[in-house]
């Protein structure tokens, strides 16, 4: 993965550049301090990934892209600008100083999303906007007037409603199992049946089956099992 490292303070580059060193697939192709700068590297090493400050002179990172057809991660000290990320479909938002955990999976994220037919989910973590591949989704729950999935241990909410979301992931395999719960159903692991169904999924979550729809799930299991 080649990286081109955006951001107007020296030291903050050179501390993104030694971490980014930890990470055998990546090289940093290039360095820059503001978004004109960026704006010609890009053009001259043509990276796979900006990891880009917002706040800079001359161009500031959001204005930059606006204008670049290059994946995005940002990195900034400032939460408010999660909205504008989300504007520009940035892959993600890393506040500073940033971890190397952090760093870890937004670089994941740029791979999954390289990927042909990737789906994205964009949702809230309090004020911060995180960008998902569907694929890292088991199961997808409608809480009143919105949506929530849990990744790497933390809630997020999404704006779509269950029946929106049924339909932009049914592709990927997303079933609706429950009035309230769409599921990946083709990483489930066991069907518990009794006075309760329950779809046990591959992280040891079981997810209620509506006697409804059970039968639908019984047959797209039977399927899969061929």
């Amino acid at each position: 993965m080649r990286v081109l490292v955006v951001d107007d303070e020296p030291l903050a580059r050179a501390r993104v550049v030694r971490m980014l060193a930890a990470f055998d697939d990546v090289e940093v192709v290039g360095e820059a301090e503001d978004g004109v700068a960026a704006q010609a590297a890009i053009a001259r090493c043509a990276p796979d990934v900006l990891l880009l400050d917002i706040e800079m002179p001359r161009l500031d990172g959001l204005e930059l892209a606006e204008r670049a057809h290059v994946p995005i991660v940002f990195t900034t000290a400032y939460a408010e600008h999660a909205w504008r990320a989300f504007e520009v479909a940035a892959v993600d938002y890393l506040l500073k100083p940033i971890s190397h955990d952090g760093l870890a999976r937004a670089l994941d994220r740029v791979r999954q999303l390289a990927r042909p037919g990737t789906v994205r989910l964009v949702a809230r973590c309090g004020s911060t906007l995180r960008i998902v591949p569907a694929d890292e989704v088991l199961r997808l729950t409608a809480r009143d007037k919105y949506t929530t999935f849990v990744v790497d241990g933390e809630e997020l909410i999404l704006d779509e409603s269950l029946v929106e979301l049924e339909k932009r992931l049914a592709p990927l395999g997303f079933l609706r199992v429950h009035r309230a719960e769409l599921v990946a159903v083709d990483r489930a692991v066991a069907l518990h049946t009794g006075d309760r169904v329950e779809l046990e999924l591959e992280d040891g979550s079981r997810v209620p089956v509506s006697r409804r729809l059970a039968p639908a799930v019984r047959r797209r299991l039977a399927v899969r099992g061929e």
